[in-house]
């Protein structure tokens, strides 16, 4: 049966509160006679219509992917999102309230991704391969991510603590883990005694590292780690290898 959070979609952070407010500053630039736009007065934030929103979110994901957090300044993410610098501070507060989003939202993107993949808990090895594949492939797919932590990493995980979802994103894929375990243990499969925690940080690890080095490690090792044969290869390899932990 697939894994559900059950959790609602995250609300949009609050705005600034500098004197006169954000909704002031709409109201004098939008035109008067447009009844219904992304800046009209009035509308509260958790309600107001999402694309201008979701297109920033996008850009700061991409800008802070490329310039890192110091590096992506609020004019490159509203020209990519071809939207105004006032629109980050109204939907996002400021630049740090914006790049806590952009934590938040990948997390809950590959939260989502994992709640797809469907898990059947009553084959706990089959299960288990299928989520160490489904990490490793995630960060292959989406380097992005890999990129935007290591960010983060050199910020000593400040921004990430003020994010409002990573806690449940991360009970929520512990659990799953915690399941698998209980369910192989039940059947014989997998040895008692095994921490979600322990094998989650082993699972991540192999995926993580051969993302985040793949230029290094492929010019070290002298062969293209970024390939499919490769990623196969090392796919097959982590899969054993976690199994062989577990039995």
């Amino acid at each position: 049966m697939p894994v559900s959070s059950g959790r609602p979609p995250g609300k949009p952070y609050q705005g600034m509160r500098a004197a006169g407010g954000a909704a002031d500053i709409i109201r004098a630039m939008a035109p008067s006679k447009r009844s219904t736009s992304e800046t009209r007065v009035g509308l509260p934030r958790d309600s107001a219509p999402p694309k201008t929103r979701e297109a920033i979110l996008r850009a700061a994901t991409s800008v802070f992917a490329r310039h890192g957090y110091d590096g992506g300044s609020v004019e490159k993410i509203s020209r990519q999102a071809r939207s105004h610098d006032r629109m980050i501070y109204y939907y996002f507060g400021s630049k740090e309230g914006l790049f806590v989003a952009v934590l938040d939202d990948i997390y809950r993107r590959m939260d989502e991704a994992e709640c797809r993949i469907g898990l059947d808990f009553g084959e706990p090895v089959h299960a288990l391969a299928t989520l160490i594949r489904f990490k490793l492939g995630y960060y292959r797919r989406h380097p992005e991510f890999v990129t935007l932590l290591n960010t983060e990493n050199l910020h000593r995980g400040r921004h990430l603590s003020k994010s409002r979802g990573t806690s449940e994103f991360a009970a929520s894929t512990l659990g799953t883990l915690a399941r698998i375990l209980a369910s192989g243990v039940e059947q014989g499969r997998f040895r008692p005694g095994l921490a979600a925690r322990d094998l989650y940080l082993l699972i991540v690890s192999a995926g993580y590292f051969v993302t985040s080095n793949r230029f290094t490690m492929s010019a070290f090792l002298g062969e293209d780690l970024q390939g499919d044969a490769a990623a196969a290869r090392w796919e097959a390899f982590v899969v054993d290898a976690v199994m062989r932990v577990v039995s």
